[in-house]
């Protein structure tokens, strides 16, 4: 019972830490996760900058896993070349390392002010307090299991059981190395695995070389998961955790047959057995980062050819049209914008057909497909965006720069449209599936009415787009009334079936209003694309008030 006691406590302890950990890397992200993700990109334009960079957000997310994680989402989107987020997982292993020796450092008093601080703040405020409480708390709770698993594990450390095991594989030094990757790839953190070590270490029941191995395993294990966790997405996501393995897998076949050299020089540097490993730790990271950072070109290729981009299969995220050797003749590249927008159109289309098809027969599946087609839209106006922002305005006359602002606002309007489903519409779906909420045949009706209504003035405004006819565009625009009156028709005719007390009706009320509320917002976006070509031609008054005689 005393040892089932012992082992739950050190296990408690490991938990304690690893929630302190998840509770500062989400707190750091939410707060300052724009900022981050900014100082990524921005910190990519050559090596050196990218490796201080992934050293710095890693010890403020105090997790290289989240940063390997976030510069895979930059590569995987064209944001980032594979060499520049290897130069950041290279940065992202020093700070790591650095994250383990500042909390072997006897802070230990300073949890309870953390957490008594973290709650003050969590209770005082919402939003940005909150999450920065979040990161208070964290930081005091993993302050705190370091006490509590040194605590924990005093009786572990005193046991002849265990020095006798360890005294066996003493000698084992590839033992070592897999034994801590597997406890680093449990935790999902090299910081968790080595912090789990240090205490045995300082009791001096191993030797040095051993306890150098263990290192070297959390540092190969750490990076396993976020391999798994890639595992099926693009080539071009899974290509950054694959080099950071392959760069670790590397350093430690470089280092390991080293391991009894390295132990003769530790001891002139750190008395203690914990600090020597913390050295040995950081050591070995910056060793990498000197060897691998003049050969991040070359690795880039080694994993590009190793998870190379499947030529058969289309990204459906990737924009068709956006040919970058047109930039340099604008005509051509406000054509391709055009046609590249169409597309975006033709995806918005598509999610509105399937959330009226999910309210019709609470088909699942189809849920997962708006949000898959909502991810499309939203990196393809990302791509129309960057595309015209690199048209140089001195090679355009008036009419270019006019037709570019009306492509970037329909596709802006477009992606509004998108948010707007899968955050309203396909949420409000998913509500009627979960609680099995049915419409009235003749609210049904009405909404199924207002849907195809949309989906016409959808084709309409991609029309009004391509040609720029202001008919089409007036017709547009009054459209736009229609629709206000058709909601308000269908709006007044539910709330009659509520006081009628038509049961379908009462139970699905919030979410017919939704509906027909998001519809309508919907409509104001599609019909936006025709006030630019009326406005230019004198055709759109200046208010729609009366004039107060």
């Amino acid at each position: 019972m005393n040892e089932t006691i012992v082992v739950v406590n050190i296990l408690g302890a490991a938990a304690l830490l690893l929630w302190g950990l998840r509770m500062v890397s989400t707190g750091v992200t939410r707060t300052f996760g724009a900022d981050l993700r900014r100082w990524i990109n921005l910190g990519t334009g050559n090596r050196v900058a990218a490796l201080l960079t992934g050293t710095a957000v890693t010890v403020a997310l105090q997790s290289s896993t989240a940063t390997c994680l976030m510069s895979a989402s930059f590569a995987g989107r064209g944001l980032m070349r594979t060499a520049a987020a290897q130069s950041i997982m290279l940065g992202a292993n020093i700070g790591t390392s650095l994250v383990v020796k500042l909390l072997t450092f006897n802070v230990g008093p300073l949890s309870a002010l953390l957490v008594l601080l973290g709650m003050g703040l969590f209770r005082s405020g919402e939003g940005k307090r909150r999450h920065l409480a979040r990161i208070f708390i964290g930081l005091g709770l993993m302050l705190l299991s370091l006490h509590l698993l040194d605590t924990a594990s005093e009786p572990l450390r005193d046991s002849p059981q265990l020095r006798q095991v360890l005294h066996d594989l003493d000698g084992a030094w590839l033992v070592g190395v897999a034994l801590a990757a597997v406890i680093a790839m449990a935790a999902h953190s090299s910081i968790a695995s080595i912090l789990l070590i240090l205490p045995l270490a300082a009791k001096g029941d191993f030797s040095l070389p051993f306890g150098l191995a263990l290192i070297l395993g959390a540092n190969l294990g750490s990076a396993v998961p976020p391999i798994l966790e890639t595992a099926d997405d693009k080539p071009a996501v899974r290509r950054v955790p694959l080099g950071n393995g392959l760069v670790r897998l590397a350093g430690c076949a470089l280092v390991f047959p080293f391991l009894d050299r390295v132990a003769v020089v530790l001891p002139q540097i750190e008395t203690a057995r914990a600090a020597q490993l913390v050295d040995f730790h950081i050591g070995f990271n910056l060793v990498l980062a000197a060897l691998f950072l003049p050969l991040v070109g070359p690795m880039g290729k080694l994993v590009e050819r190793l998870r190379p981009d499947d030529p058969k299969a289309e990204d459906a995220r990737q924009p068709r049209y956006l040919d970058e050797s047109a930039l340099g003749s604008p005509s051509v590249a406000i054509g391709a914008a055009t046609r590249e927008t169409l597309r975006i159109a033709d995806f918005v289309e598509a999610m509105l057909r399937q959330t009226l098809e999910v309210l019709r027969t609470d088909d699942a599946r189809l849920v997962a497909e708006i949000a898959r087609t909502d991810h499309i839209v939203d990196a393809l106006h990302q791509a129309v965006k960057l595309y015209l922002s690199k048209l140089a305005n001195d090679d355009q006359d008036d009419e270019g720069r006019r037709r570019a602002n009306e492509i970037m606002t329909f596709a802006i309007n477009l992606e509004h449209i998108g948010d707007i489903i899968d955050h309203n519409l396909k949420e409000g779906a998913e509500k009627k599936i979960k609680h099995r909420l049915s419409f009235s045949p003749e609210g049904f009706a009405d909404l199924s009415a207002m849907f195809q209504q949309t989906l016409e003035n959808l084709k309409m405004a991609m029309a009004v787009f391509v040609s720029g006819d202001v008919k089409l565009a007036r017709q547009l625009v009054a459209e736009k009334t229609e629709m206000r009156n058709l909601e308000r028709n269908a709006t007044e005719a539910h709330l009659a079936r509520l006081r009628d007390g038509r049961r379908e009706s009462i139970e699905s009320s919030t979410l017919h209003l939704d509906i027909l509320r998001d519809l309508k917002r919907i409509n104001a976006h599609i019909t936006s694309v025709a006030y630019p070509i009326l406005e230019q031609r004198g055709e759109l008054e200046e208010s729609r008030l009366r004039t107060v005689k």
